[in-house]
């Protein structure tokens, strides 16, 4: 039986130390002790502190624009919605509307807020802001991307095929592409 309102008892930090550091990340080995006692060491990624947002572009009431892009974690060329980190001073919204110009060469008049989502929270800190873009105007910035991302409108009444699709595998993905399916029922 689930107890809504039981506030678990956060385990002690007995030590902290970093194990381990790229350009991305820093990897923690921390020391715990639970409120019952036990003791274990956990290893996390420490991100960088700022998020990251991914945004879901409706280029008309129908159609989402997607990007396919090469990732090197599978080695494959994925399709998913345009993402990235926050830079240094900007806010959720300002890094939406950033990423939307590098990598599909619009911007958004009306960026809607969806949800603040952990990616891994059982290893890694880091957390995404996920928004819905309408009102898309044309706007082109210089992105970080090795090579310029295709650009693949699809269309949202048909989100059953695109979850089918062998490309559409990432999980953020398709939890936005959910979660837009409900805020457009609204």
């Amino acid at each position: 039986m689930l107890v809504k309102d039981r506030k678990p008892v956060l385990p002690e930090i007995r030590a902290r130390r970093q194990v381990a550091k790229s350009r991305l990340f820093a990897i923690e080995e921390v020391e715990l002790t639970f409120s019952n006692g036990a003791e274990r060491v956990y290893e996390r990624m420490m991100g960088s502190g700022r998020g990251a947002v991914m945004i879901v572009p409706m280029q008309d009431d129908d159609t989402m624009l997607l990007v396919r892009e090469y990732c090197g974690g599978t080695h494959t060329y994925e399709l998913g919605f345009p993402k990235g980190l926050i830079d240094p001073g900007e806010v959720p919204e300002q890094a939406a509307n950033r990423e939307l110009k590098e990598e599909i060469g619009f911007g958004s008049d009306n960026l809607t807020p969806i949800k603040r989502v952990a990616m891994a929270p059982t290893f890694f800190s880091g957390h995404m802001d996920i928004f819905m873009a309408q009102s898309l105007y044309p706007e082109k910035l210089e992105g970080d991307e090795p090579e310029p991302l295709e650009v693949v409108p699809w269309p949202i009444s048909d989100y059953q095929a695109l979850i089918a699709h062998p490309e559409f595998n990432e999980a953020r993905s398709i939890a936005a592409l959910m979660m837009v399916l409900d805020k457009l029922k609204d």
